[in-house]
């Protein structure tokens, strides 16, 4: 009989370890993905594709214990060789390879040359060949950066006492209601896809006080713009015992903070290959809604077209206007009109026909909607009248206010469209790994 008894520690080592000063003339072992073969002759240079990047291996003839003409690219394989300075070569350091295993052949030649720093092609094509393309460099890139910002979510959280939790995506009832949801057969009920965890991180106030998810949420709007998917990642958290929906704002201002700080610590190769410089976020501007609609119809001669709402291009002058007068690339809009925000959003004390709510718009773009709810049950009960729902179709959750519920709130971000626009890419679905949009549920 044989027991595990945990991790063993491999014979084979990343770059991280592998490729360091201490380990020049030494002799390490290493695995990875063929990226391309530069054959000069005598001397070959095998580009070894790995987690962290790219490694420079030296093929030469004589030395090396192998035909070349044996290896072909995306081949996985192991290799050994000596550590040697070489500052032309990524991280300063190259491999002059004594052995080579090889682990798996692939089957056919690439359908796409991958290993060009960046992709000249089509977004469609580009998302057509999805598993491969993204072992191109400059898009494992952009993927890595958004590994960040969740990170940096969920560490930031962490530290400010907030509690992770796991929500359902099939419900009963959508949370937002309407009719851009996907409905489905559950054992001959009705039910949805959730367009929202609101209810439920909601309810889990109740229970830990400040929440967060990290999960899919999906949309069935038939929309096909360069900002709309229909599945998307949402960063969502829930506060209670707040004072007012500023706190919701400072938060988020928080972790914007944190998680470029992140970046520039622990994801600084990823940013100097995307060539992102982070925006300042020391201090963000509040404008609220109605006076945002005013401003950039003064200063850019826009005729206000809908007073109940912002259409895509106020929202393009909006960033406009606050990086030009304040310097910044981020805005909060704040008081959005009631009639525009679902029931559950608390309403403005001293003029109702706003709420305590906001938008977070990132150059231009909406990335968060937030705010803070109602948590007093008969006035959620009135709202709900006023718009001519039935309170039995949501039982469960207007369980948590008939049993008392903290003054909270809370937001959404569209991680994504975060992503988009931290990359300075044209559209969404640059961003994202593998897109559900209207045309497309493959790969």
């Amino acid at each position: 009989m044989e027991f595990i008894k945990g991790v063993r520690e491999k014979e084979t080592i990343g770059i991280a370890k592998g490729l360091v000063g201490e380990n020049v003339g030494k002799t390490i072992r290493m695995e990875g993905s063929v990226h391309t073969i530069r054959d000069m002759g005598d001397v070959a240079f095998v580009i070894l594709r790995k987690s962290e990047g790219l490694v420079q291996c030296v093929f030469e003839k004589g030395k090396t214990a192998f035909d070349l003409a044996l290896l072909k690219e995306e081949s996985a394989i192991r290799v050994t060789g000596v550590v040697s300075e070489e500052v032309r070569a990524p991280h300063g350091f190259e491999l002059r390879l004594r052995e080579i295993e090889v682990l798996s052949q692939p089957a056919e030649v690439l359908p796409i040359a991958i290993s060009k720093w960046k992709l000249n092609t089509s977004l469609e094509t580009k998302l057509s060949l999805r598993p491969i393309t993204l072992r191109n460099p400059m898009e494992r890139a952009k993927f890595r950066i958004q590994e960040g910002i969740v990170r940096g979510f969920r560490d930031f959280l962490h530290l400010k006492e907030f509690t992770e939790i796991r929500t359902p995506k099939l419900v009963a009832r959508g949370a937002e209601g309407g009719s851009n949801v996907f409905k489905l057969d559950y054992f001959n009920k009705k039910a949805e896809l959730a367009q929202s965890p609101q209810f439920y991180k909601q309810t889990m106030v109740g229970v830990y006080d400040r929440v967060f998810e990290v999960a899919p949420v999906f949309r069935a709007e038939k929309h096909n713009t360069t900002r709309h998917l229909n599945e998307y990642t949402s960063m969502d958290f829930e506060m209670g015992y707040i004072d007012g929906f500023e706190e919701i704002m400072e938060m988020e201002t928080g972790f914007l903070q944190y998680t470029f700080d992140l970046l520039k610590k622990e994801y600084a190769q990823e940013l100097k290959m995307l060539k992102i410089e982070l925006p300042d976020v020391s201090n963000i501007p509040t404008v609220r809604f109605s006076e945002a609609k005013e401003l950039v119809s003064e200063k850019y001669d826009r005729k206000i077209k809908n007073p109940y709402d912002l259409e895509p291009e106020e929202e393009v002058l909006i960033g406009r206007y606050f990086k030009e007068e304040c310097g910044s690339d981020f805005v909060f809009v704040t008081h959005y009109p009631s009639k525009k925000r679902p029931f559950y959003a608390m309403d403005d004390p001293t003029d109702d026909r706003y709420t305590l709510s906001f938008d977070l718009l990132f150059r231009g773009l909406e990335i968060t909607t937030g705010g803070q709810r109602i948590h007093d049950y008969e006035t959620i009960l009135k709202k709900m009248e006023v718009r001519g729902m039935n309170p039995e179709d949501i039982s469960s959750y207007l369980m948590i206010f008939q049993y008392g519920m903290p003054p909270h709130g809370g937001l959404g971000i569209g991680l994504e469209r975060l992503t988009m626009r931290l990359l300075d890419e044209a559209n969404v679905r640059e961003t994202t790994l593998f897109p559900r949009d209207v045309t497309r549920l493959e790969p």
